[in-house]
C-alpha cells in the first residue's frame, strides 16, 4: 500500500513557494555572475547564501511533515520515527 500523501497547509506551500522563486532568482545571478567572470570568493558567498536558503526550505517542509505524521493515528509512532530520521539523514 502508498504511503499517504501529506501536502504542505495552503500557508505553508505559499511560503515555500516564495523561498523557492527567491533562491531561483539566487541561481540566477549566480550563473550571470559566472558569465561575467566576477571574483570566486563573491560566487562562493552566493552558493552559500544559496545552500543555506535551501536548508531553511528544507526544514520547514519536513518541521510540516513531521507535525503532520506525528499527529496522526495513521500509522504507528515508530513507523513515523523512522521515516523522520531517514529523510533527516537524506537532508545533511
Amino acid at each position: 500500500m502508498a504511503d499517504e500523501v501529506r501536502p504542505l497547509s495552503p500557508a505553508r506551500r505559499d511560503d515555500v513557494l516564495l523561498r523557492l522563486r527567491r533562491i531561483e532568482g539566487q541561481v540566477r545571478g549566480i550563473q550571470r555572475m559566472v558569465e561575467e567572470d566576477r571574483d570566486c570568493r563573491e560566487i562562493v558567498t552566493q552558493v552559500t547564501a544559496v545552500k543555506s536558503a535551501l536548508a531553511s526550505v528544507n526544514g520547514q517542509v519536513l518541521r510540516c511533515y513531521a507535525q503532520n505524521c506525528l499527529d496522526s493515528d495513521d500509522q504507528p509512532r515508530d513507523k513515523t520515527i523512522t521515516d523522520l530520521i531517514h529523510l533527516f539523514e537524506g537532508s545533511s
